[in-house]
């Protein structure tokens, strides 16, 4: 049986930066960029570490499809997207 997975997007404080992944565990991976677990990452650099959107898949391969997409969208495609579920860009979770 496949396992669920997530496309996620977060953003910093000041919502200047979007960050896209794709994950098989949300929850673990929120806390990993939460605690900076990887301290040279992009996010960790840039404290990208609110989950402020997510979709999940019956697959990791449709997730990692979903992930491409959106990574090619341009960025008031991503916030149009964001904020058809969360429009005050509440943390998820």
């Amino acid at each position: 049986m496949p396992k669920q997975a997530y496309t996620y997007i977060l953003t910093n404080k000041r919502h200047t930066v979007l960050y896209i992944g794709v994950t098989s565990n949300l929850k673990k991976r929120v806390h990993e960029h939460k605690t900076k677990l990887h301290s040279t990452s992009f996010t960790s650099k840039y404290n990208v570490d609110k989950l402020v959107y997510y979709e999940v898949f019956e697959s990791i391969e449709k997730a990692i499809c979903r992930e491409k997409f959106l990574k090619g969208r341009a960025r008031v495609k991503k916030m149009e997207l964001i904020e058809s579920i969360n429009p005050s860009w509440s943390e998820l979770g």
